[in-house]
Parts: structure tokens; C-alpha cells; sequence
């Protein structure tokens, strides 16, 4: 029996997709994984799920009313009583399908409500190492990290008597903080290209920006990582009723701290 070679596996689509942007340098290696990031969303995915649901019930309600509109035409006689029965038993099918689909289209919604409190958002890549943003976004992203296996900890029951709410709120809140510290840090870089492209004689402005913005951004961090501290203290004293206090407290100050970043970045 004679063998015959086999040929390289395909790759999928993904796979190709890794390949190309491995082989990408600079701004657009960043473009292109973003996107691939921002595609693979688990927030995203349930979009296009409820994309597609939203068309087929379209298409559900599209039959319906043309059923609706044979089965009036044959209750007025032009059309016969069996066309009419068709009709009525094509709707009741189309029906149950809508239904089906609507119900699905709500538990995705449900789903996506309860992912985008427990999925951290995309990270946007850390600045440029001549950038000033550079040294607080590593620190946001260590303390992100931190956070999140603190908090995988304290929600668990068999190992502290922190309440879930208490957990799921601080939670929420840190992807908030984090996203309204990573607008500030965009800002900042984007005054930074500003300040380097301007003439000498007009940076002063610029350069006093790039500081202001710094200072917010550090103040951000700071803000983030008192809210780490709380949850390892929480943590190490989970019984402690003041503990779990000191971790609403740190959720309340950064949430203010959040909101206060989204208006001066506004």
C-alpha cells in the first residue's frame, strides 16, 4: 500500500492572524493586536451574538406579518380556508421561534450586564519608555494584577467572610478607575507628541500640561493601589469587621477619585 505525503496542516484564521501581526513592527504590530484583542472580547462575542439574534427575529417577525396578512385575506374570502390553516400553523411555528429568540437575546443581555462587571476591560500597550506615563501605567498594571488574585481570593466563601457585594463593587470600581487612569495617561502622550513637534518658543504651555497631567496620573495610581492595600488587608484579616469596612471605604474613595479623572480629562 503506497503512502502519499500528507500536507502542511491549514492554520486557521487566528493563527494566521498571530503570525501576521508577529511579523508587524511599530504603531501598526499595535493596531493589528488590539484589534485582534477587541475581536476576541468575551463582551464583544456576546455582541455579535446578539447581532445575529436580533437578525433572525427580524426574519421571524418579517414571516409573521405576512402570515398575518394571507391569514386576513382568507378570513375577507380571497384566499381558500386551507391556505388559511397553512398560514395559521406557520404562524404559531414562526411564533414559538420569535419567542425562542427573544428569550435568547435576553439571557445574552443578562450575560454581557454580568461579564462587564466581572471582565477587566482591553489594555491599551504601555506608553513609550521616553514617555512620562510610562512608570505609573507599570505600576497600574502591577497593581492591577495584585488586585485581581486579592479579589479572586476574597470572594471565595471558604476563605473569608468579606461579603460578594462588597467584592463585585470594589471590582467594578477598579476596572473603572483603570480605564479613567488609561484616558488620562492617552491624554498625556498625546501632549507629549504635541510638546515635541511644537517650536521651541511655543512649549512652555506644553510642558506645563505634561507635568499637570502627570501629577493627575500618579494621583490615580496612588488612589488605585490604596485600594490594593485595602483588599490585602482584608484579606489577611478577613474576620476583622473594620477590614471589611477599610475595603468599601478604599471602593468609595476610588470610585470619587474615577469620576474626578473623568471630568478633568472630559
Amino acid at each position: 500500500m503506497s503512502s502519499y505525503p500528507m500536507g502542511p496542516r491549514k492554520k486557521t484564521p487566528g493563527e494566521i492572524a498571530q503570525i501576521v501581526s508577529g511579523q508587524l513592527q511599530g504603531p501598526v504590530a499595535d493596531q493589528v493586536r488590539r484589534r485582534l484583542e477587541n475581536w476576541n472580547n468575551p463582551v464583544a462575542k456576546l455582541d455579535r451574538r446578539h447581532r445575529r439574534a436580533g437578525r433572525i427575529m427580524t426574519v421571524w417577525f418579517s414571516l409573521l406579518a405576512v402570515l398575518s396578512v394571507i391569514g386576513l385575506f382568507t378570513f375577507l374570502g380571497v384566499f381558500p380556508v386551507a391556505v388559511g390553516v397553512g398560514a395559521a400553523i406557520g404562524g404559531a411555528v414562526f411564533g414559538v421561534l420569535a419567542i425562542r429568540t427573544g428569550g435568547k437575546m435576553r439571557q445574552i443581555s443578562a450575560a454581557k450586564q454580568k461579564l462587564a462587571l466581572t471582565a477587566p476591560p482591553v489594555k491599551a500597550p504601555l506608553p513609550a519608555r521616553g514617555s512620562v506615563a510610562r512608570l505609573p501605567m507599570e505600576r497600574l498594571d502591577e497593581a492591577e494584577a495584585t488586585l485581581g488574585e486579592l479579589l479572586r481570593q476574597l470572594d471565595s466563601p471558604s476563605l473569608t467572610s468579606v461579603p460578594s457585594e462588597s467584592v463585585l463593587q470594589a471590582r467594578a470600581t477598579s476596572f473603572e478607575a483603570a480605564a479613567a487612569i488609561r484616558s488620562v495617561s492617552a491624554q498625556l502622550q498625546a501632549v507629549e507628541r504635541a510638546r515635541d513637534t511644537a517650536p521651541p518658543l511655543n512649549r512652555g504651555p506644553l510642558v506645563e500640561g505634561v507635568r499637570r497631567l502627570r501629577e493627575q496620573l500618579d494621583e490615580g495610581v496612588d488612589g488605585y493601589c490604596v485600594l490594593v492595600g485595602a483588599a490585602g488587608n482584608a484579606l489577611a484579616a478577613s474576620t476583622a469587621v473594620d477590614h471589611r469596612h477599610a475595603l468599601n471605604d478604599a471602593t468609595d474613595h476610588l470610585a470619587g477619585l474615577a469620576s474626578a479623572l473623568r471630568d478633568l480629562s472630559g
